[in-house]
């Protein structure tokens, strides 16, 4: 593939020495994975792209193509939803989402799935379920739909938990699991008259081999958790929180965003530090991104600061060389790297998607996906709404792009 080539520039200088050098940031040309058919423009099919490995090494795009509403959690679709790719994204044939992901790889040779959509189960409707009294409702800034909230503790069985997909060791089949989760500030909300459960965020596999997620939605305070396992995944604990405290002075909508922070994505960095980005975009309007951080493993946490003034849906990734990767959207989409392994400072945004609309929505969910494949280079995914068919008519369609990141070289002595 034909790439491009930039130069991204490292703000500062070293005392006393020259700087460093210029890292090398290469991205191909897009693949095309799948489009929508001519015409189809609703909100929440041919969008919210996720990469994955499958156990034979091959890679798969997933996407959604039913409305996005949590009455369509864990429905499969009759159209394909995923593109799958034998030559590192180069090509891809069409498929159904049926095969499970290769999931993450725990110290006891187990694979787990847990934080997403796609071991979600379908949300149960309120009328077949026996509820205790809510403990509040919030409303929604998205069409103005109330969230009613009850403590987890008090639902029925089947409303508790942490769903997942385990693949045993040596086993040949996955099976589904509701992990323990034990949290006395953990609460489920009930929307447009069903009940999901939902806990989403990354898993991140600890040096001690103890599993650390920040996930949402906890509460109807708008915070996020830190559960950490110990048992590979079979039950869950609250660590810390985050509360939902925003810049008042930089989002003059802050104070109105009744669901506060959501959509966290996490990593830990080479040092054990667990960096988390956090949404706060909603129907009110395009909102910063923050970023906080814990050095005790989820228990304490920085208070949030913005890193960029819109967002939704923050990837992160830490590549083999150090660099790490942050990718976003909304309007359009955004990849971005910091090259001091903290995630302290970071490059200028480059843009994935032409914007052609102030409606934030126009161009692109805004959704990305990242997926290693060596220590400097790495898959992106987004989707494009407005990319021209064959016939020249415009799509919604997900890409693939190749990126590699060459590390900047330590710095040179300077003049005495």
């Amino acid at each position: 593939m034909r790439l491009l080539q930039l130069l991204l520039v490292l703000p500062g200088l070293l005392p006393a020495a020259a700087p460093p050098e210029s890292p090398r940031v290469t991205l191909s040309e897009p693949v095309l994975v799948a489009e929508g058919p001519a015409g189809e423009r609703r909100w929440g099919r041919y969008q919210f792209p996720t990469l994955d490995r499958l156990r034979d090494d091959r890679i798969a795009l997933s996407f959604h193509v039913n409305e996005d509403s949590a009455r369509a959690y864990g429905r499969k679709p009759a159209q394909p939803d995923r593109g799958v790719s034998a030559d590192r994204g180069r090509s891809w044939i069409a498929a159904h989402s049926t095969e499970r992901p290769a999931g993450l790889l725990l110290p006891n040779g187990d694979r787990l799935l847990a934080g997403r959509p796609d071991v979600t189960p379908p949300a149960i409707p309120v009328g077949e379920l026996r509820l205790p009294g809510p403990v509040g409702t919030i409303i929604g800034t998205y069409g103005q739909l109330p969230y009613t909230f009850y403590r987890h503790d008090d639902l029925p069985e089947a409303l508790r938990g942490v769903p997942g997909a385990r693949l045993v060791a040596g086993a040949g089949e996955w099976v589904t699991e509701r992990a323990r989760l034990h949290d006395p500030g953990f609460q489920r909300y009930s929307i447009q008259e069903v009940l999901p459960v939902v806990w989403w965020g990354d898993l991140n596999l600890a040096s001690d081999g103890s599993l650390l997620a920040v996930v949402y939605p906890r509460s109807r305070d708008g915070d996020v958790a830190c559960h950490r396992s110990t048992d590979f995944g079979r039950s869950w604990h609250l660590q810390g929180r985050i509360a939902y405290e925003p810049d008042l002075a930089a989002d003059a909508s802050a104070r109105a965003r009744t669901q506060g922070f959501t959509e966290p994505g996490s990593v830990l960095l080479a040092d054990g530090t667990l960096l988390v980005l956090l949404r706060t975009t909603d129907g009110l309007g395009v909102g910063p991104l923050y970023a906080s951080r814990s050095a005790d493993a989820g228990k304490t946490w920085s208070r949030p600061a913005i890193v960029h003034p819109h967002g939704v849906m923050p990837r992160l990734l830490r590549l083999g060389n150090g660099v790490i990767v942050l990718s976003y959207g909304r309007p359009g989409a955004e990849v971005r790297f910091s090259f001091d392994g903290r995630g302290e400072r970071w490059s200028e945004p480059r843009a994935l998607v032409p914007l052609s609309s102030p409606n934030v929505q126009a161009d692109s969910c805004g959704y990305t996906s990242l997926l290693p494949l060596t220590d400097d280079t790495f898959l992106i995914a987004y989707s494009w709404f407005q990319r021209p068919g064959a016939d020249g008519v415009p799509r919604k369609a997900l890409l693939v792009r190749e990126v590699t990141v060459a590390a900047p070289g330590p710095a040179r002595p300077g003049a005495p």
